[in-house]
């Protein structure tokens, strides 16, 4: 569980370095006179993109490490089992999540989407 937290941190502070690189660009008057409006709205698009495919790829770390804590908190008999259950659910709600938007283009418009993620918020809450 600890190491799937720990892996989760360094991607996710490499994933704020494209928002990081949208104010640089934003801020930097220098920029729009180098590159054009249109090249530097095609520029901070593509971190954007670059920082909702690291969220993607952040997904499946959230996931994973709430499977073990929600099997520590169903066998520790400190908080109510259902808890432990909810977790261990929104582990397998976080995965079917990510290879849902992975393999298919408009996954999270789909109402499976919407219920497979009711668990994670009442669980980790």
């Amino acid at each position: 569980m600890v190491i799937f937290a720990l892996v989760s941190i360094p991607a996710f502070f490499a994933n704020i370095l494209n928002k990081f690189s949208i104010l640089t660009l934003i801020n930097k008057t220098s920029h729009l006179q180098q590159m054009g409006i249109t090249e530097l709205q095609n520029q901070v698009m593509y971190h954007i993109d670059n920082y909702n495919n690291g969220l993607e790829v952040s997904q499946i770390f959230w996931g994973l490490w709430l499977f073990p804590f929600g099997y520590l908190v169903h066998k520790s008999g400190f908080l109510p089992k259902l808890l432990g259950i909810l977790l261990m659910l929104s582990c397998f709600g976080y995965l079917i999540t990510f290879f849902g938007n992975f393999l298919f283009s408009n996954f999270n418009k789909t109402i499976f989407s919407d219920i497979i993620e009711i668990p994670a918020p009442i669980g980790e809450i």
